[in-house]
C-alpha cells in the first residue's frame, strides 16, 4: 500500500506544480477562490506525504515547506504568474494541516489499539 500511497504522493505534487508554474489556463478555477484552492490543494499535499511517510513524518513536512518556499519563489521567473508572501502563508499553514490531521489519527489510533502483551 506504501508504494502506492508514494505514488500518488509525488503525482499530486507534480500536478500542484504544474498547476502553479504552468499556463494559467490550465489552472483549474472553483467557487472557493484563490485562497481556498490553494489550502484545499496543500492540505491534499500534507495528507498525501503524511500517510505516504508515516516514519518520516516530520522530514517530509520539512521538504514539504521548503517546496512551497520553492514553488512560489519560482513564480518570479514565469510570465503571467506572481509570487506572493500571502500564497506561501496559505499554502504552508495548509500543508500543515494535512500533516497534522494525519499526526492526529495515527495517535489516535495507536491509543486506542490494545497494547502487546
Amino acid at each position: 500500500m506504501t508504494p502506492l500511497l508514494r505514488l500518488f504522493a509525488w503525482l499530486l505534487a507534480a500536478a500542484v506544480t504544474f498547476a502553479t508554474l504552468g499556463p494559467a489556463s490550465y489552472r483549474p478555477h472553483s467557487n472557493l477562490g484563490q485562497d481556498g484552492e490553494h489550502a484545499f490543494a496543500f492540505v491534499l499535499i500534507g495528507l498525501a506525504f503524511g500517510l505516504a511517510y508515516p516514519r518520516q513524518r516530520l522530514l517530509a513536512s520539512g521538504i514539504a515547506l521548503a517546496a512551497t518556499a520553492l514553488i512560489e519563489m519560482l513564480q518570479f521567473w514565469v510570465p503571467g504568474r506572481h509570487a506572493r508572501l500571502e500564497d506561501f502563508l496559505v499554502d504552508a499553514a495548509a500543508a500543515c494541516v494535512g500533516f497534522a490531521v494525519v499526526g492526529g489519527l495515527d495517535w489516535m489510533l495507536r491509543r486506542t489499539r490494545p497494547s502487546p502483551t
